[in-house]
């Protein structure tokens, strides 16, 4: 083997998995994927109406992310958790490092709760959580983890345009969750 392929499949993998139903969400998956390629990591970007099964048994790291929807997870969300249930019975994930993310209109909106499912749906395959570690900066919509949330990354729409929504903060937070997370591999 060559070391520039040596390298390449050195290289840490990333799937960042998600379900969005305005595009919030996936705006706020993309800029988690783009921290974590400035890190160096391949990353995966898939919507849970496409999950590649064989990709997810072979990542390095998982970060699994939806809307807070009524103080839950999404009903697509929840889905992807139920069909994941042979690796579950399997161990396939166990030992993977995850981490999760959610979005909501609201500035609570329960987020604290869809990251506790995330992360209870993690710890039930076996894979070893990673949190937020951040500081907010108290710069308002400007702050990094401006929601002071250390389980996981919260952002918030405003229940508003995907152009404007969420605010840079919150996106500058994703990015930096993404890079931090790949860095821990």
């Amino acid at each position: 083997m060559s070391v520039t392929a040596q390298a390449i499949s050195s290289k840490i993998t990333v799937c960042v998995v998600y379900h969005s139903a305005y595009g919030h969400t996936a705006k706020v998956a993309q800029y988690i994927a783009k921290g974590a390629e400035k890190a160096g990591a391949e990353v995966h970007f898939m919507s849970v109406a496409a999950i590649q099964w064989e990709l997810l048994d072979q990542t390095d790291i998982m970060i699994m992310g939806c809307p807070t929807y009524m103080g839950n997870i999404t009903a697509a969300f929840k889905q992807f958790m139920e069909d994941s249930s042979k690796r579950w019975k399997a161990r396939a994930w166990q030992g993977k490092l995850a981490a999760g993310f959610t979005n909501a209109g609201g500035l609570s909106g329960d987020k604290l709760a869809v990251l506790q499912q995330i992360n209870l749906f993690a710890m039930q395959h076996g894979m070893l959580w990673a949190g937020m570690p951040f500081m907010p900066t108290g710069d308002g919509k400007e702050d990094i983890n401006r929601m002071s949330s250390f389980l996981g990354l919260m952002t918030q729409s405003d229940n508003d345009h995907i152009d404007v929504t969420p605010p840079v903060g919150d996106l500058n937070t994703a990015e930096m969750f993404g890079a931090y997370l790949a860095g821990l591999k």
